[in-house]
């Protein structure tokens, strides 16, 4: 699973093509409302050829260019959670008989398996993170179900954007694991990579042909070349003790001065699973469903137990979302949190930088995994 063969561009439709008479739904990325986005695809054509993307913190555009590529921008507002998280969805529901009784039932998942065509390095590390909490840890149904049906494509990532610093995470750009294929994009075609035994099947079924020599090497020398112009980084990849030992830092109160609570950067995060639950009634009282949506440490009603606001400030906010991201996930995951995407960067309309709060708060702290 290991051999690399090389499918030429104008043969990408076969790809979609296999997945699909194999009964999968596919997803990948199109350019949608100023934004990557990863939605419903049929046809190369509605991949973004030539498109770039512009991040810097607060900021994100995407740009016309002349590239052939399909896949030479960074990374959208959303990674792979939204498809098997969802940001809403009804776990149950009840219904009154006739008699007054009460009858629970689960409900449906929808357990067509799903395709993604574009997953980044980044998106599949905190797909495993994602894992360890609904499936290994909670067994969520309604996620397990999705996750056993996914196919994932990967494509190694060769052009970061201004936020990115998943090499310094060690998540990326190229894509280690997680995936069933993974190709590595150049101005002709794409190196393909087997990661899985259905992945393989999927290869054997596309037009290949052997990769070359001088093919392996650009897609590698591209790859390094994507890590090597990465500038951003955290302190260290085990911020734990650093953390904790800063509770009442000053920088808390200046980055709350900041801070607008929106919970922008836990809404694109694609590793953040808080979530709220709810009871919602029909409007004749015989029955009702049982609601899970997203929600964010940086709500008031998230901090709100038993008639307590047990986070009333931004700054209790804002600290309990970095020492949980950064340190105690440790303690769960035996990890971090951050998979060096930088969307919370880019996404948070004050320009915050975790990066650059992280050094502030932990200095030169170094876990030995800098």
């Amino acid at each position: 699973m290991n051999s690399s063969s090389f499918l030429p561009r104008d043969a990408l439709q076969s790809l979609i093509d296999v997945l699909q008479d194999r009964g999968y739904r596919t997803i990948g990325p199109r350019a949608q409302d100023g934004a990557i986005q990863y939605l419903d695809i049929d046809d190369v054509a509605q991949l973004p050829a030539g498109t770039g993307d512009h991040q810097s913190p607060g900021r994100y555009r995407l740009h016309d260019g002349t590239s052939p590529r399909l896949f030479a921008w960074a990374n959208g507002p959303q990674a792979l959670k939204p498809w098997l998280f969802h940001a809403r969805e009804t776990l149950w529901c009840s219904t009154r008989g006739a008699d007054g009784r009460l009858s629970f039932a689960a409900a449906p998942v929808d357990e067509r398996p799903l395709a993604v065509i574009g997953a980044r390095a980044c998106d599949l590390a905190a797909c495993h993170l994602q894992d360890r909490h609904f499936v290994d840890g909670m067994t969520d149904p309604a996620y397990a179900a999705r996750r056993r049906g996914l196919f994932t494509v990967a494509v190694h990532c060769t052009q970061p954007a201004e936020t990115c610093f998943c090499a310094s995470t060690g998540d990326g750009p190229r894509a280690g694991e997680g995936f069933d294929l993974a190709l590595s994009e150049l101005d002709d075609g794409f190196v393909v990579v087997a990661g899985s035994a259905v992945g393989q099947t999927v290869a054997d079924a596309l037009p290949t042909r052997t990769a070359s020599r001088e093919q392996l090497a650009q897609a590698d020398a591209e790859i390094a070349g994507a890590a090597a112009r990465q500038t951003r980084h955290l302190p260290s990849r085990d911020l734990r003790a650093a953390l904790f030992a800063r509770l009442e830092h000053a920088r808390w109160d200046d980055v709350a001065g900041r801070c607008l609570a929106c919970g922008n950067c836990t809404s694109v995060c694609p590793t953040c699973f808080c979530h709220a639950e709810q009871d919602v009634p029909s409007l004749d009282g015989t029955s009702s469903e049982h609601v899970r949506e997203w929600d964010s440490c940086f709500s008031e009603g998230h901090g709100y137990l038993h008639g307590f606001q047990i986070r009333p400030e931004i700054r209790h906010r804002f600290r309990q979302w970095m020492t949980h991201k950064l340190g105690s996930w440790h303690e769960q995951y035996g990890r971090s949190g951050c998979v060096g995407c930088g969307r919370c960067i880019t996404w948070c309309p004050v320009g915050i930088d975790i990066t650059v709060e992280a050094q502030a708060i932990c200095g030169d702290a170094d876990g030995g995994n800098a």
